[in-house]
């Protein structure tokens, strides 16, 4: 933004009350707040009913774990698309439909029937892919001065109701007599709530575009995809998220082989969740004030490897202090890729189009990751081989972090 544009953007704001731009702060926080809250229960609450599911439909394994891979293969295909839709019809009015059409995907995906299970999960992620990819750019137009705090906001908002949403699953379907269909329609309730609180962002778009228009003059275009440090940031996002998603998906499962029970292996996956909470708010706060980021990456990797190896090699009494340091490390890694998309760019639209990229890319990553490691695991009778690549993608992720790390933007890589 230029220095002209600069002065009529705080002229504009300097023309509203100082309470009315206050309580249109506070909107906009509640907004993202609540959207924050629907960008993982809707998916985490699968997981702990995959078997009342199968059951219930009649389908096999490999069909009822489609229903956590299609999600992450939605956020892989559409995400480079989202930014384009930004860019035509704007973030607001494009986040507001998301919200809606996921609020139909919920209530779809618990009908009955097979094909309204999957066209329903479909849904749900393509809807959620475009939340995950204009939330952080959305934060950089709206809170430069603060995007540490807002993205540790919004963070931590996400990943505490994607905690409970695992965690109530189960009880909401069995206790309450809610059933499966219940217990993932419930989230329907959030989604619409986050409908509620967005409304307001669509009366102030007028304004937002007349900022846009101003600005769009001193817009940097810059092809992400040929971009160095861009595919840092989408190689380190994609391992964080590899990392993570494997780990959801086998973690009670290498625990069992060490003799773990099936309930002490799902409160130490449910451990792991927790452990990285409070790292979700810290971390960008405190990235936001480093010029580069290279500490807070080895730290990253170190924990990483540190509880890979402690899996491996490790004492089994120790297990609870392993468990937390993945987790840990998740809060870590996760943070810092979404810093990165504010981090590494000059504007929101960059932010967007280094979003959707490195989305794509991780989110692959996440799709196929799990299934490649179960297949390792089959073939070679052991956990040892996927550990030792668990341990070998937390090296990649350093180096790939160090890069993403560095103070540049991406259109002077």
């Amino acid at each position: 933004m230029s220095k002209t544009n600069h002065a009529t953007f705080d002229q504009e704001k300097k023309s509203v009350p100082i309470g009315r731009r206050t309580a249109a702060v506070w909107i906009m926080i509640i907004g993202i707040i609540f959207i924050a809250t629907n960008l993982r229960s809707p998916l985490t609450s699968v997981g702990p009913l995959v078997g009342f599911i199968r059951d219930s439909m009649h389908i096999s394994n490999t069909m009822a774990g489609m229903i956590t891979t299609l999600p992450l293969l939605a956020f892989a295909f559409f995400s480079p698309i989202v930014p384009r839709l930004g860019r035509k019809y704007g973030m607001e009015p494009i986040i507001l439909v998301s919200i809606i059409v996921l609020t139909l995907g919920i209530i779809l995906r618990s009908l009955s029937g097979v094909a309204a299970l999957y066209i329903g999960t479909a849904v749900i992620g393509l809807a959620i892919s475009v939340c995950n990819v204009f939330l952080p750019s959305l934060i950089k137009r709206e809170f430069p001065e603060k995007i540490g705090l807002m993205t540790g906001v919004y963070s931590i908002f996400m990943n505490l109701f994607g905690a409970i949403a695992s965690g109530i699953s189960v009880p909401i379907a069995v206790h309450l007599g809610f059933g499966w269909q219940g217990a993932l329609g419930i989230w329907g309730i959030v989604s619409f709530v986050a409908i509620l609180t967005w409304l307001p962002q669509i009366k102030r778009r007028n304004r937002t575009a007349a900022n846009v228009h101003h600005n769009k003059s001193d817009e940097r275009k810059v092809n992400v995809w040929s971009s160095a440090i861009a595919w840092q940031v989408s190689l380190f996002m994609g391992l964080q998220s590899m990392l993570f998603y494997v780990l959801i998906a086998w973690l009670p499962e290498i625990l069992k082989v060490q003799g773990i029970s099936s309930d002490q292996s799902g409160w130490l996956l449910t451990i792991m969740q927790l452990a990285l909470l409070p790292f979700t708010f810290i971390v960008p706060v405190i990235a936001g004030r480093m010029s580069s980021q290279r500490s807070l990456v080895i730290i990253t990797s170190s924990l990483f490897i540190a509880g890979t190896l402690g899996l491996l090699y490790g004492s089994s009494y120790l297990l609870v202090f392993w468990v937390i340091l993945l987790g840990i490390g998740g809060g870590f890694a996760f943070s810092l890729a979404m810093m990165f998309f504010s981090l590494r760019t000059r504007d929101s639209h960059q932010a967007a189009e280094l979003s959707g990229m490195a989305q794509s890319v991780g989110y692959l990553l996440a799709a196929i990751a799990p299934t490649l490691f179960g297949y390792i695991h089959d073939i070679t009778d052991s956990w040892t081989i996927p550990l030792l690549i668990m341990t070998g993608s937390s090296f990649l992720l350093l180096i790939f972090g160090l890069g993403a790390a560095r103070n540049r933007f991406i259109a002077s890589s």
